[in-house]
């Protein structure tokens, strides 16, 4: 059931009156303007179709097989509490499809590296405002799921040619949006076989197996690292996360941040330099990839041990209010060999 319409009449009042906004803050990032104005941000950007945006319709997963031709572009992907932008190419993409449709896919360049579930990909939009050239996507909720921005090295013809051939009929400044679905409400403790969800945790062989975990003891993946025990999961304070993001620009460690929402996980892979906390913002500012992640909304931070086939893989999580994963950040590691013991100490230091 649908819980938003929209009029012509009232998509033009909404783009009135986000153009008033723009005029009294010319800096306001379109998800906090759809915030203030009572709407989603695709009903947002939808609103401007006819003039700077224009609707595309396509199957998602063989128009990303195109964006090569861009060259270097940059990659954002966010969620509430943390936002991942990395520069680099769209190739290769693979996209792995069921009959009717694409269904999962990933970009493998290595500065771009995303795993994408498309069957959140609901609509999308090309955008020229002049200054910046951009494809965004949203999920059925209207939430921003995915954006493609030009660099000063991407190819204009080349997005141009993209936007003709994936332009919609429809380019209407409407766009109707679907309530949010909520996640199913967290079972008792005491419903949980807390033994059997320890034994299966020390029995994996592979990181991507605690996905099954939690589905088949029916725990949401805060409440594993709760009931895993301390050998495997172990609470540390929220200031242990900007103190790592410091230490590793420090030690130039290489470590991989995974950022995501239900369409997009975006992955960075490598060192990184310029650590920055501004107000309650955690940033990387480096020339490649940017993260700023909201300090004060992160409720819990972890340190997660995971037995694999190349022994233990730990990674620091961070989760917000809801219960829900902020960020992931890991060692960067080969394929077949043992994380390093100089990862372990360092999550071991910032979080005393």
């Amino acid at each position: 059931m649908l819980n938003r319409t929209q009029s012509p009449t009232s998509s033009l009042e909404l783009k009135r009156k986000w153009q008033q906004l723009r005029q009294s803050n010319p800096k306001l990032r379109a998800r906090d303007a759809a915030r203030a104005l009572g709407v989603t941000e695709a009903e947002l950007v939808a609103s401007e179709c006819g003039g700077s945006v224009v609707r595309l319709e396509a199957d998602w997963g063989t128009l990303l097989g195109e964006l090569s031709a861009l060259g270097r572009v940059m990659a954002l992907t966010r969620n509430e509490e943390a936002v991942s932008e990395r520069k680099g190419r769209y190739h290769p993409v693979e996209i792995f499809r069921e009959p009717d449709r694409p269904v999962m896919g990933q970009v493998l360049d290595e500065g771009i590296d995303l795993r994408l579930f498309l069957s959140h990909w609901h609509s999308g939009f090309a955008i020229n405002d002049g200054s910046r050239r951009s494809l965004q996507f949203f999920d059925r909720d209207g939430t921003a799921i995915h954006k493609i921005f030009l660099t000063e090295e991407s190819d204009r013809a080349a997005f141009a040619e993209v936007v003709a051939r994936y332009r919609s009929e429809d380019q209407s400044p409407v766009q109707i949006v679907s309530p949010p679905i909520a996640s199913p409400p967290e079972r008792s403790d005491d419903e949980i076989d807390v033994e059997g969800l320890r034994r299966a945790w020390s029995q994996m062989r592979d990181t991507h197996e605690f996905f099954r975990l939690t589905r088949d003891f029916g725990v949401t993946r805060l409440q594993a690292l709760r009931l895993a025990g301390s050998d495997w999961a172990q609470r540390v304070s929220i200031g242990s996360f900007p103190r790592l993001l410091q230490e590793a620009a420090q030690q130039r460690t290489a470590i991989m941040i995974f950022v995501g929402n239900p369409g997009v996980i975006q992955i960075h892979s490598g060192p990184i330099e310029n650590v920055r906390i501004v107000n309650h913002w955690v940033n990387v500012l480096d020339p490649d990839f940017n993260l700023h992640v909201r300090g004060d909304l992160i409720a819990s931070c972890w340190i997660v041990r995971k037995p694999t086939a190349d022994g233990i893989v730990t990674s620091m999580e961070l989760y917000n209010a809801r219960g829900e994963q902020i960020l992931l950040a890991f060692s960067k590691r080969k394929p077949g060999r043992e994380e390093s013991a100089d990862w372990r100490e360092l999550l071991t230091r910032v979080s005393r």
